[in-house]
């Protein structure tokens, strides 16, 4: 049986991240759901296993990395789980490089269009690049992305400095890649 403790720590944890990642974990499910019911059971299962995994935190780590580790396991499995069941395809950084834009961006787009067309453009990156992607769009720091994917600081770094520019190609100037 578990004590009474026990569960008021992490019930007062999860009340504090959800209450300062709460925002982040959302814009975290829309980067990797696209549809708005199931981008909702997304955090619904992010939420949860967030509130269980409270009870083994032992603040080895911050909080904040705590939350963006579980948040991006649970939709890592999402989008590994979705890519099984929906066949859609997801790109390497090396073959979105030659397969063009998603769509012709003008100038004249509106922020709200060229947000969506950002999202999608993220949505084709295969993992690790597109957890990288969200959590570099959600100001997180490269040592604490580092610490979320398991991969090297260093690593991170040359990663989002060429998904940066790969997405900054294809949306800007929608011109074909030359091999």
């Amino acid at each position: 049986m578990k004590e009474p403790q026990t569960d008021k720590r992490r019930d007062r944890l999860y009340s504090e991240a959800s209450s300062q990642f709460g925002a982040a974990l959302q814009r975290l499910a829309g980067g990797y759901e696209m549809d708005a019911e199931r981008r909702r059971d997304l955090l619904q299962e992010i939420h949860l296993a967030l509130w269980v995994s409270l009870a083994n935190f032992d603040g080895r780590c911050s909080l904040r990395t705590w939350v963006y580790r579980v948040a991006n396991n649970v939709a890592t499995n999402h989008a590994i789980k979705d890519q099984r069941t929906r066949s859609r395809t997801q790109l390497g950084l090396e073959e979105m490089e030659c397969a063009g834009p998603v769509e012709e961006v003008d100038d004249s787009v509106d922020a709200r269009r060229a947000l969506q067309q950002l999202k999608a453009l993220i949505h084709q990156l295969q993992m690790p690049d597109r957890q990288i992607m969200l959590l570099y769009l959600d100001d997180v720091d490269g040592k604490t992305i580092a610490e979320v994917t398991g991969i090297s600081a260093g690593n991170v770094a040359t990663r989002i400095h060429r998904i940066k520019k790969l997405l900054t190609h294809h949306f800007h100037t929608g011109a074909k890649c030359y091999v």
